[in-house]
């Protein structure tokens, strides 16, 4: 509301941003089968990482630099897009056996990412508003690498809105590998810390955001 010109704020409707249905029906189980994870340790916490569909460089850079060190601790599946999806499987091919297994690498996960977000612990992504919507209705504790060049610097503003709710760490500006081993380390090593994250993600997240849109439209058809 602050971000809107004053002369609309006493019009508008907060109805929270509509996601698909099928992300409140997810299955973590159906995501180890569709995606062939039996390497994984369910035993540990499951990092997924996104720079969307297309992938983002400079995720995919960060997370490569500090690869080997949340396999040491989670499993990873890593959303790339295909530009980077070559190079990176280089650098996995040198990953150590333990933990190679627990590296899931690909272009796309498939069309059923919601699957892959019921079994994610953990999320590193952009933090548009599509984004926050699914992470927030799921209560996913978040590190968001925002994209600095996002219209209205929308995704920085999402960002810093989820930090000060305590649902998520933003890494602003040039992130570093070892800026995201910082974030991601204190929510893999301590359950109790992500559990709270966790809440405080559902509680700003409007899974009913489509129906609270209807309504409004509705309402205002009928005058």
């Amino acid at each position: 509301m602050p971000l809107l010109p004053p002369d609309v704020r006493g019009a508008a409707v907060v109805t929270g941003n509509p996601i698909r249905p099928e992300v409140l029906t997810w299955h973590a189980d159906k995501a180890v089968q569709a995606l062939g994870l039996h390497g994984f340790d369910r035993r540990l916490p499951t990092v997924y990482v996104t720079g969307g569909a297309q992938g983002s460089q400079q995720i995919n850079d960060v997370v490569r630099d500090a690869l080997a060190w949340p396999l040491e601790r989670a499993n990873v599946i890593h959303q790339c897009g295909p530009d980077n999806v070559g190079k990176l499987r280089q650098h996995a091919a040198a990953l150590p056996a333990a933990s190679a297994g627990r590296y899931y690498l690909a272009e796309f996960v498939g069309p059923d990412p919601p699957d892959v977000l019921a079994l994610a612990d953990v999320v590193v992504s952009r933090s548009g508003a599509g984004t926050l919507a699914e992470l927030t209705a799921l209560g996913k504790p978040a590190v968001f690498i925002p994209l600095a060049f996002s219209a209205g610097n929308e995704q920085v503003h999402n960002a810093r809105h989820l930090e000060e709710a305590g649902a998520a760490v933003p890494l602003l500006g040039d992130a570093t590998a070892a800026q995201v081993r910082d974030a991601v380390g204190p929510l893999l090593a301590e359950p109790v810390r992500r559990e709270e994250m966790v809440q405080r993600a559902r509680a700003h997240g409007r899974p009913d955001a489509a129906d609270r849109l209807v309504d409004v439209i509705l309402s205002a058809a009928s005058g």
